[in-house]
């Protein structure tokens, strides 16, 4: 039997939250992708229940990044935290995989479900096999819950509809009573995780930094309590940390809180926290990192631009859309997808 291959293709090595963390960046999309990539299964045990029984875990499964980064670099989109795209296989499914598509979205954004169709579409083009499309809406919206989408039909004056349709999930329906007990009690680790973003959400947009702080020690705490290892403990609490990113002034005191738990029970699991142990040369330090992120993400859209010219000549070469369809998706102009045309008839 083989391993799982839960890999992800493209480099995320840079981008841990043991690195980043200490930098204070402001930004949920590095916590969601390490998230999805170390703790996949779980998150969809816990948000996506069906889908997760139906994938035969022996097969294992594989990251693709890179494929997904090459079709929706340049698309029109909104805010989103993270999209993943994963190769699994079905169980009674043979030799025969499949694809899933993972979108975070970050806040309410009107023609979402024309993007996830548009994605849906490129994805079977370019890979020919089944896609499960599945959303996760983190936003504090009650009524922004897209997950279908109709094309033609008869109020559209045509004979042709196309309906698409895909599971959702909105993680503010975990804040009633109930389900945040629910969370409080489960076994699944990313139960943690959807923990923290919900409760950074929305404290920080009510300017409540310092009952989040008294959330995360509560949440530090209960990592503790689970019985992980050490390893799995700083894993989950740089993810945690990185997701909740308090002010530095709340950093100190969560240092004296983390150190305080630790002495208690009498495992010290985190012994490197730099960011809060000290001020000095902070400033300096972040600098660095902004130059390395910048140099870092030249080198990603110079890969994804290449990747995407590619993708360009598959479409032309296939002939399904001609060069106005193809730029609309792409982000492109007519001239760029037309002067790619005329260079793969020599």
């Amino acid at each position: 039997m083989s391993q799982p291959d839960n890999t992800p293709d493209g480099n995320t090595a840079a981008n841990t939250p043991e690195k980043l963390n200490k930098f204070n960046r402001p930004d949920y999309d590095g916590a969601w992708k390490t998230s999805l990539e170390r703790y996949f299964k779980d998150f969809l045990a816990l948000l996506f229940p069906e889908v997760h029984n139906r994938v035969d875990w022996t097969k294992g499964y594989q990251f693709m990044n890179n494929e997904l980064e090459n079709i929706t670099r340049n698309a029109a989109t909104g805010r989103r935290y993270a999209d993943k795209l994963v190769r699994v296989y079905y169980k009674n499914s043979g030799k025969k995989w499949l694809l899933i598509h993972v979108e975070i979205q970050g806040d309410p954004q009107a023609d979402f479900a024309e993007r996830m169709f548009t994605y849906s579409c490129l994805l079977h083009i370019r890979y020919r096999v089944n896609l499960e499309n599945l959303a996760v809406f983190t936003d504090l919206n009650e009524h922004f819950r897209p997950n279908s989408l109709t094309l033609g039909g008869e109020a559209q004056g045509t004979l042709t509809t196309t309906h698409f349709t895909y599971p959702t999930a909105k993680l503010l329906d975990y804040e009633t009573e109930q389900e945040w007990a629910n969370l409080k009690e489960s076994d699944n680790v990313f139960a943690l995780v959807v923990m923290a973003q919900i409760k950074t959400k929305r404290l920080k947009s009510a300017g409540k930094d310092k009952e989040l702080l008294l959330f995360q020690i509560a949440l530090t705490r209960s990592l503790f309590e689970r019985g992980y290892t050490e390893d799995k403990i700083r894993e989950l609490f740089n993810i945690i940390d990185w997701m909740i990113n308090l002010p530095l002034d709340l950093r100190v005191e969560l240092k004296s809180a983390v150190d305080a738990i630790q002495e208690e029970k009498k495992m010290p699991a985190m012994n490197t926290f730099e960011i809060l142990s000290y001020k000095e040369g902070f400033e300096e330090a972040y600098k660095e990192a902004e130059e390395r992120f910048a140099q870092e993400r030249q080198e990603a859209e110079a890969r994804a631009a290449e990747k995407q010219c590619h993708s360009i000549r598959q479409l032309i070469v296939q002939g399904i859309l001609n060069d106005t369809q193809i730029a609309e998706v792409f982000g492109v102009s007519v001239a760029y997808v037309a002067e790619l045309r005329l260079g793969s008839k020599h």
